[in-house]
């Protein structure tokens, strides 16, 4: 009998396969942009749970690095240059930079001291974007045109678009699973079980949770880059407080320190979004009592809850 969890992840992956089909049959092209923002925010949500599900690392700061890809890209193209083998190792890079300044400090902390730390950088990093007037401030700025690769990708067709999303998923889910099961990836694993212990058995843990910290917001820029592409719009919003908070919202809902929990969680609220402010604007008073039954039922997200009904069955 198939498991839950393996039926769960072959639907969804199926499903998003499906959904440039399913638009070019209905003629209804906006779905792709609906689900290509649900797999973007997807791979935001599995470069935070590296450190969060993970580590252990409540970053409340992780749509800073949103921004800073997206803006690698809106910056760069207000100045004529279009070209994505420049504009996404830049934001990359940027990004990298920028949480290795902001990891050198908050990762020295923990808990509340970690969370607000983040914050406030994110915060800062918002305040910043929101006040380059030249490249759109609060107002945000249009592409001229979305990053340029030859005849190699052409991401002005949107199906193509769509896809190499959904490839960019594919390969950070690979690359999570990986990472659980390397050595980094086991330390890390032992600092957020028991952190003093790891120290004593002569391993640098400030040095580990750094490392995943960087390379977590480096994997989280690139949903910022294809973000800008695919809306064809840069915004200081991205950088907000409370896009970090949607992040976390999507780990906790699907499940921490599962490989594609976030990708669930990520999937349900951006639904969930779509279609419950198509009644009302005020979709989110509905989103508390919602989030509050999968604390109380399924503690550990919709994954969690999957892997519970799978016990039971086999129990």
């Amino acid at each position: 009998m198939l498991r839950p969890r393996t039926v769960a992840v072959a639907v969804v992956l199926c499903a998003f396969a499906a959904v440039p089909i399913i638009a070019a049959t209905f003629a209804q092209p906006h779905y792709l942009t609906v689900f290509g923002r649900i797999l973007i925010f997807a791979i935001g949500a599995v470069s935070l749970n590296l450190v969060l599900g993970h580590g252990g690392l409540v970053s409340f700061g992780h749509a800073a690095f949103i921004g800073i890809g997206a803006y690698a890209v809106g910056i760069l193209d207000t100045y004529g240059i279009d070209n994505g083998w420049i504009q996404w190792p830049l934001g990359i890079i940027g990004a990298g930079l920028a949480s290795l300044i902001i990891g050198a400090i908050s990762v020295r902390l923990s808990g509340i001291y970690f969370i607000m730390i983040t914050l406030a950088f994110a915060q800062l990093l918002y305040f910043l974007a929101s006040g380059l007037t030249a490249f759109g401030g609060d107002d945000g700025m249009t592409l001229a045109a979305r990053s340029f690769f030859g005849s190699l990708l052409n991401l002005n067709n949107q199906v193509v678009m769509y896809y190499v999303i959904l490839l960019v998923l594919l390969l950070f889910l690979l690359f999570e699973q990986r990472f659980v099961t390397s050595r980094l990836g086991i330390v890390i694993a032992g600092i957020r079980s028991n952190e003093v212990r790891m120290r004593a058995l002569g391993y640098a843990t400030y040095r580990y949770k750094l490392i995943a910290f960087v390379i977590s917001a480096m994997m989280c820029s690139v949903s910022g880059l294809l973000l800008a592409n695919l809306t064809d719009f840069v915004t200081a919003q991205y950088l907000t407080w409370g896009r970090s908070g949607e992040l976390l919202i999507m780990v906790l809902l699907g499940g921490m320190a599962s490989t594609f929990g976030p990708v669930i969680g990520a999937t349900a609220l951006l639904l969930f979004e779509e279609v419950a402010s198509t009644f009302t604007e005020h979709w989110q008073l509905a989103l508390g009592p919602l989030l509050l039954l999968v604390v109380i039922f399924a503690q550990d997200g919709i994954w969690g809850w999957l892997g519970g009904r799978e016990k039971r069955r086999t129990g």
